[in-house]
């Protein structure tokens, strides 16, 4: 009896397709490896390539074999989401879209489907079909997961740029020694509140500062949620040893301020930047110079 035959007596398509995945591994990797997808991922080694195709290969044969073809969270997926995220991913640097990496992870079926039709050609029309089906489900499925990570991939680099692009655009800048100071422009959420705390802090143990300016001449408007943010940090610059200043209070801010109740009378506040410094100097006994009549002024 055809070795067909008996896979088909013995088990559902699903498993039938399982089957031949193992079987013909090599050579479907090897096929896989002169296709955009792999081509364009592995192009110093051609070996490397065919090792990853015989990885996706060896893992759709387990989700094949264990019927569930049409299910992306299958175990057999786990083993190989990092090589296809890293697959992907490495596509999307290369200027690739979503819909191109989708079309190339599809030009992965035919070669499969012909070699299945080869595999079987003693097999009823029906029967073929029934696999040639289930090798489509699967493949479809394949490409669900492909879709997947490369989209977590997407997120995670967007967090990441996020996060470079907050840190970048809240700078702790050294105004003197013992005084820095952070100039912030544009709105304050929860996210941007937490960096702003968090490098004010690190900049607060690393220069030995004993004042530290929240400048927020930038901030367009100040609300309950940013009044809290900046309690918040004015208290653990105070933890770390460090007395804050909130400079920049705009009259509009302040009649915000006072329109929503807060109080910040434990806050050292001054109208702008220059005049937080020209405190913070003359609290720590230096002053600044008038060129007129050459003598320190405290502001």
């Amino acid at each position: 009896m055809p070795e067909h035959e008996t896979a088909g007596q013995h088990g559902s398509p699903a498993r039938e397709v399982g089957d031949f995945l193992r079987r013909r591994r090599e050579q479907i990797a090897q096929r896989w490896a002169d296709t955009p997808l792999f081509r364009t991922v592995f192009t110093v080694s051609r070996d490397e390539a065919v090792e990853a195709g015989k990885a996706v290969v060896e893992a759709l044969a387990a989700v094949a074999t264990a019927g569930r073809v049409e299910d992306a969270e299958a175990d057999g997926f786990t083993v190989v989401r990092e090589q296809l995220t890293r697959t992907a991913a490495a596509r999307s640097r290369a200027g690739a879209g979503s819909a191109q990496v989708s079309n190339e992870v599809d030009a992965l079926r035919p070669p499969v489907v012909d070699l299945l039709v080869a595999d079987l050609p003693q097999a009823s029309a029906e029967h073929v079909r029934e696999c040639a089906t289930a090798v489509t489900v699967l493949m479809g499925t394949l490409r669900l997961v492909v879709m997947e990570s490369a989209l977590n991939e997407g997120r995670a680099l967007i967090d990441r740029q996020r996060m470079e692009l907050l840190e970048t655009a809240t700078p702790v800048i050294r105004l003197w020694d013992g005084i820095v100071a952070v100039p912030l422009i544009g709105t304050l959420d929860s996210a941007r509140s937490q960096v702003v705390m968090e490098t004010l802090l690190e900049s607060v143990v690393d220069q030995h500062a004993r004042f530290a300016i929240l400048d927020i001449t930038g901030v367009p408007t100040v609300d309950s949620l940013v009044a809290q943010h900046l309690m918040k940090t004015v208290a653990a610059a105070r933890l770390m040893g460090a007395e804050c200043i909130v400079s920049g209070i705009r009259p509009a801010i302040a009649q915000t301020i006072v329109h929503l109740g807060l109080d910040l009378g434990t806050v050292v506040t001054r109208a702008s930047l220059a005049d937080a410094l020209a405190y913070a100097l003359d609290q720590q006994g230096s002053g600044i110079v008038d060129p007129v009549s050459r003598g320190a002024v405290a502001r």
